[in-house]
């Protein structure tokens, strides 16, 4: 298991744009066969920071992710409305709990 945390900080004015667009790249992205979990969660404490919380089979996995379609498509719509750049972190899974049994 490979996961993704993307952190990401949208301009204001932009975010009802910006929840569309990348809810539309998550539900696309969750059909992907090397993709277990996406995930678009909002800051409780400023509705302008986002995290994707983005969990592949392995290793390989993301890079295909990014020759997408609709990844690229959310990549040039949503770079406009960030206001700085987006902060990515990789984790290797040690223990992860299957909620399906």
């Amino acid at each position: 298991m490979h996961a993704l945390l993307v952190r990401i900080k949208v301009k204001a004015e932009r975010l009802e744009e910006f929840v569309e667009a990348t809810m539309d790249n998550a539900k696309a992205s969750s059909l992907e066969p090397g993709v277990l979990r996406f995930d678009l969660l909002r800051s409780s404490d400023d509705p302008t920071r986002f995290l994707l919380y983005e969990v592949y089979r392995d290793a390989e996995a993301p890079a295909r992710h990014k020759e997408t379609a609709h990844y690229l498509a959310w990549r040039d719509a949503c770079e406009p409305m960030l206001d700085g750049p987006r902060i990515r972190e990789t984790f290797a899974g040690v223990f992860v709990s299957d909620p399906r049994g």
